[in-house]
């Protein structure tokens, strides 16, 4: 079998979350379960009606761009992009083809081409009897499309990027991207090429037949249909056929893809500038400036990770909870800035990733590493007192007097133990001794008190 490398670029759709679709004031609402409920004659492609361009959706694409490195256009323009399809109800779909409103920029390393800005289709319901209904509700809502360049080899790096760009997308605050309901879908284009051939790296390429595999909703979708596609590509260069340009889709049952249709070029799509929307000069609109637009960008998924990194020394996979779960990185945040000692902030971090299941308010959380640092608690202790405070959310100074598990320094006590233990066990190593004493203080002696005592006895 010859050596063949999967060279793949990705097309992601993302529903922002704009208070009205993109060229008309009919209301954007991914939750609305009524068909056909948020619809006007101008997203309906009504004769003689006229769009207006959603002023929020540009910023939020300029926003993302700025976000990702990437360069805003200074001249910016829709397209309208003709074909049939039941669900475009114009019959052409207002995008945007030579002039996007970014070009360039990276995420994870993988470089982009652009991102640009275009009108969502409608719904359509295939039902059990053979009929398909349509539900324009989606129609016209604003959609980013994020195109890569062709410069991903592995399913894995796929998925992971997938799941960047959505957590770049609710950082910003610009799309809740579930793609459970559709507001966020995944394109690939999957090719192969034969390394032994020519070059990766040479400018010409060749990359192969691409093949796009359409509408990828979740993730694990993302990377299965892309292993998928390589297998069978694979397997039919190896078998002396030939791949097609082609659209397939996924089948999640079966885990395989299946033919769509033959793939179109972007001639087929006869753009052509949308005669009916202005043109747009960025430079000249204030409230799209670059420096007015960074100062809305808060700190971003990368920059958080360094900065926990770099401020705390946390571990890779708690540092990845708190900048995916915001309520969880909050409380971390909350707690750290309480305590205001690194190696204490740390030591909270430990406790809430191994003793919480549910948050619980940082000034408890702080109260109880404050206990253990004053040597009130030991660490058997503190998780009793973290444990009570998930179901009752009481004070944590309270909990400990009233479970009696303040932990017991005084040296005259704690002798008194340890001489017990040492007669009863000869010659037993330190370490036994201790938990031999800390059983007998019903775990609320100090340890560093006590191997220190037997330390000074033993001697």
């Amino acid at each position: 079998m010859k050596d063949y490398t999967l060279i793949i670029g990705l097309e992601i759709h993302v529903e922002l979350a704009t208070k009205t679709k993109m060229f008309c004031n009919s209301k954007n609402d991914s939750n609305e379960k009524r068909p056909n409920a948020n619809i006007c004659p101008v997203c309906m492609g009504y004769p003689g009606t006229l769009p207006v361009i959603n002023k929020e959706a540009v910023q939020s694409v300029l926003r993302l761009g700025l976000a990702v490195g990437g360069e805003i256009a200074d001249f910016t323009e829709f397209d309208r992009k003709n074909y049939f399809y039941p669900d475009i109800p114009k019959g052409y779909q207002i995008s945007q083809y030579k002039h996007p409103l970014v070009r360039g920029g990276s995420l994870l390393g993988v470089a982009l081409t652009r991102i640009h800005l275009e009108e969502d289709t409608a719904k359509s319901i295939h039902t059990e009897s053979g009929d398909s209904l349509l539900d324009f509700n989606r129609a016209g809502v604003p959609l980013v499309e994020l195109v890569t360049e062709p410069v991903i080899h592995d399913s894995e790096t796929a998925g992971r990027f997938a799941r960047e760009f959505q957590l770049l997308l609710n950082y910003l605050g610009i799309a809740e991207a579930n793609m459970e309901k559709g507001e966020m879908r995944v394109e690939a284009n999957v090719s192969v090429s034969r390394s032994d051939l020519k070059s990766l790296d040479s400018k010409d390429g060749p990359f192969g037949t691409k093949v796009e595999v359409k509408n990828l909703n979740s993730f694990k979708a993302v990377e299965k249909a892309i292993k998928y596609e390589f297998d069978r590509q694979v397997g039919l260069l190896e078998s002396g056929g030939e791949v097609q340009q082609e659209t397939r889709g996924w089948n999640e049952e079966k885990e395989e893809t299946f033919s769509q249709r033959v793939k179109e070029g972007s001639h087929d799509y006869r753009y052509f500038p949308d005669p009916d929307l202005p043109k747009l000069f960025i430079k000249d609109i204030l409230d799209f400036a670059p420096e007015v637009l960074r100062r809305t960008i808060p700190e971003l998924p990368w920059q958080k990770r360094e900065r926990y990194k770099k401020d705390f020394g946390l571990k890779d996979e708690d540092i990845e909870i708190y900048v995916r779960e915001p309520g969880w990185g909050m409380l971390f945040e909350e707690t750290a800035q309480l305590l205001n000692d690194t190696e204490l902030s740390k030591l909270a971090s430990n406790y809430i990733m191994s003793d919480l299941r549910k948050i619980i308010s940082a000034e408890r959380m702080a109260e109880v590493i404050r206990m253990i640092d004053e040597g009130k608690i030991s660490s058997r202790g503190a998780k009793d007192i973290l444990k009570i405070i998930q179901e009752e959310d009481a004070d944590p100074r309270t909990i400990a007097e009233e479970k009696d598990l303040i932990q017991i320094s005084d040296r005259e006590i704690l002798e008194r133990i340890v001489k017990e233990v040492m007669e009863e066990n000869k010659n037993a190593p330190i370490q036994f001794l201790v938990g031999q004493a800390m059983k007998k203080s019903n775990s609320r002696a100090n340890p560093e008190v006590l191997k220190n005592i037997f330390e000074e006895l033993l001697k």
